[in-house]
């Protein structure tokens, strides 16, 4: 399995969190949710672990990651070069 770290957050969080509240109103037995099945309460778990498993199958964990390396590797040449004076300008005038 990749690194979590660089798997796409946004998805993952929500359904997480989704299930966590709801698996929390259900135990407590607040709301409507108390009287859903577990199967429906239990569900964001399972949309989190296909999120997962998709994501890595297809190579998309991976890709962010490496985009997200590529941008810091980016970022931290252009601050060289800021701090050498090579910012693309000539400096002849």
């Amino acid at each position: 399995m990749s690194n979590p770290a660089f798997a796409p957050k946004e998805y993952r969080v929500y359904f997480l969190f989704a299930g966590i509240v709801l698996l929390g109103m259900k135990y407590m037995e607040f709301g409507p949710v108390a009287n859903w099945s577990w199967l429906a309460v239990l569900s964001p778990f399972a949309l989190a672990a296909a999120w997962w498993a998709w994501a890595d199958a297809t190579g998309y964990t991976k890709k962010k990651a490496m985009q997200k390396m590529d941008k810091r590797k980016q970022d931290r040449l252009d601050k060289q070069r800021e701090a050498l004076g090579l910012n693309g300008k000539s400096r002849r005038k």
